[in-house]
């Protein structure tokens, strides 16, 4: 089974910057889409960022130009470089694989556990 593990988390003061990871792993073979999500509390979960295969990128309204996604498909990790954080930006960001196809077969929809990012004003 293929999983996705977050790091980077943390309490930051506004304007300021932080950088989340997410490593993919269980004998990959190949995973397309992979996004950042994120969930604040009393909200729902709302896509921040996505990026394909092939490097092409989509961005939530409210990130563009703050955000920044990327991945290493080679490592099989996702990147999100956040900048000029706002405290609405606070909220558990969730990695997500929407297609992943490993030596166990072909999973839809696989998530991590979340990783905790508070911006303080």
């Amino acid at each position: 089974q293929v999983q996705l593990v977050e790091s980077g988390g943390g309490l930051v003061q506004s304007g300021g910057s932080l950088r989340l990871s997410c490593a993919a792993s269980g004998s990959i073979i190949v995973i397309n889409t992979m996004g950042w999500y994120r969930q604040a509390p009393g909200k729902q979960r709302e896509l921040v960022a996505s990026i394909t295969r092939g490097g092409s990128t989509d961005y939530a309204e409210s990130v563009k130009g703050r955000f920044s996604i990327s991945r290493d498909n080679a490592k099989n990790m996702v990147y999100l470089q956040m900048n000029s954080l706002n405290p609405e930006d606070t909220a558990v960001y969730y990695c997500n694989a929407d297609r992943a196809t490993s030596a166990y077969g072909l999973q839809f929809g696989v998530w991590g556990q979340g990783t905790l990012v508070t911006v303080s004003s």
